[in-house]
């Protein structure tokens, strides 16, 4: 390795959307930018790979969707690495956010020449994410949706789960308690955000970033169904949160819970489960990504797998 390049461990998901990408043209541009790449043997797991090389590398590139880095947060924190991303899956909303480049041989051109900036990540119960952690219909989804689905059909196919969970869901009540105050709700949906973006296109509040050291809070208490259709444009921009029927606020900490365990959906995966305590962990991970100047405005994106329509109106006790 010549003087001045760069080791990175590259971490590619196999099973992401996109996972199937010939990463010979990505070796060739990150060698052309100084950086030599270190692969992994197949199967390694990519959070004992990162602990494990976190000295022998000075970044990581992880290629997957939001689930990967998901995966991989805890390693990264541990470890201490900057992390530069490929994205490889469905919605890559974390990339979004930040304002990459979507296409991976456009991302992996980026990297050779970018600066790591702090970002910060969403905790709760001992689980990091980066974007947003839901309770409710999104839960819900995420444990219909399948790997297969998602790289067949893309955002549609969050549509396709969406059908198919809309006949179960209830509306549920949740005790919230935040900045010294107890609130007792009834909602489809409480989500809290660190990022911006979630769900193959919706925003959790149009002025949210992933390094401004807040939690974006909402919940969708609507009486009717039908009310959501009118909220879907705003549930995209980022704008719910000044409708009469969605609370919505910014906080630092945050308890919820429900009189039966539900689980917690965070950035697509099902992780852990009510009680949930969340917080916001300030500039823990440093993300190579453009200035935050220059990233985009509200997102819109036409992500049908996104709907939220509850099915019924009495509320679970």
């Amino acid at each position: 390795m010549s003087a001045g390049q760069r080791r990175a461990l590259l971490i590619c998901n196999a099973k992401a959307r996109n996972g199937g990408l010939d990463l010979d043209e990505v070796r060739g541009i990150l060698r052309a930018g100084g950086i030599e790449p270190v692969e992994l043997p197949p199967d390694a797991d990519c959070r004992d790979e990162i602990r494990a090389r976190a000295k022998d590398v000075d970044l990581v590139i992880l290629g997957g969707g939001d689930g990967t880095m998901n995966m991989a947060a805890p390693a990264l924190v541990e470890s201490g690495l900057p992390l530069a991303i490929l994205p490889l899956g469905t919605a890559n909303d974390l990339a979004r956010s930040l304002g990459l480049p979507l296409d991976p041989l456009a991302a992996a051109r980026f990297i050779p020449t970018a600066q790591p900036r702090p970002v910060d990540l969403g905790w709760v119960n001992g689980h990091y994410y980066f974007n947003v952690a839901s309770i409710g219909f999104s839960a819900e989804l995420a444990g219909e949706l399948t790997a297969e689905s998602k790289k067949t059909w893309g955002v549609f196919g969050y549509a396709v789960a969406a059908i198919r969970v809309l006949r179960r869901v209830r509306p549920f009540t949740v005790t919230i308690e935040h900045d010294g105050t107890t609130e007792k709700v009834t909602t489809i949906q409480v989500s809290v955000g660190n990022g911006r973006h979630y769900g193959g296109g919706m925003t959790v509040e149009e002025a949210a970033t992933v390094d401004d050291g807040k939690l974006d809070f909402y919940s969708l208490e609507v009486a009717h169904w039908w009310r959501l259709i009118a909220l879907l444009p705003a549930l995209r921009r980022g704008t719910q949160g000044r409708a009469a029927d969605v609370r919505a606020f910014q906080t630092r900490e945050i308890k919820i819970s429900t009189r039966r365990p539900r689980p917690v959906n965070t950035d697509g995966e099902l992780t852990t489960h009510t009680p949930a305590h969340f917080k916001v962990v300030p500039k823990i991970l440093q993300v190579f990504a453009p200035d935050p100047a220059s990233r985009p405005g509200p997102f819109h994106l036409t992500a049908l797998g996104s709907r939220l329509f509850p099915t019924s109106e009495t509320p679970e006790p």
